[in-house]
């Protein structure tokens, strides 16, 4: 990521108890089940990728932000992000935030600052970058394959 930032980074409080924050055993086990990468959505784009034909990178930790999946040949990096923690339809959903307010909301606003800079950089290095919802992909799956295909597909021929 680029040092000088353009805005303010947001801070995040650090989740500890000398912070106030209390976790349960039942709270840590909770959170230890959430999936970062290999995610239902994930797998199904990646089917039906794979499907039509073409080859990619998973999780390519040489490229800033781990792309989900990361076409090399094409200069395409494909982001699926979760509801909850990636901000969708953050203004709706800030106020219903109604416990550790303080932490949740920094967080995810600081993920959401994260992302833009993440889409800006890889821009910058001449990627082309799509970003879905995990309920687009769960309801909406091949308008999205279709989407990514049609670029793929402009690429291959120019």
């Amino acid at each position: 990521m680029p040092k000088n930032y353009s805005e303010e980074r947001i801070k995040v409080p650090r989740f500890n108890e000398e912070s106030g924050f209390y976790t349960t055993p039942k709270r840590s086990k909770i959170m230890s089940k959430i999936r970062g990468k290999n995610t239902k959505p994930e797998l199904a784009f990646r089917k039906a990728l794979y499907a039509e034909g073409y080859r990619y990178r998973i999780d390519y930790k040489k490229l800033i932000g781990k792309p989900d999946i990361l076409l090399k040949k094409y200069n395409t990096a494909i982001f699926i992000d979760g509801e909850y923690w990636h901000g969708h339809n953050w203004p709706a959903r800030k106020p219903r935030v109604k416990t550790n307010r303080e932490f949740w909301i920094a967080k995810i606003e600081r993920n959401m600052q994260r992302d833009g800079e993440v889409n800006a950089e890889l821009q910058r290095l001449g990627y082309t970058v799509f970003r879905f919802w995990e309920t687009e992909i769960k309801k909406e799956l091949d308008a999205c394959i279709r989407k990514v295909i049609m670029h793929l597909e402009s690429v291959r021929t120019s």
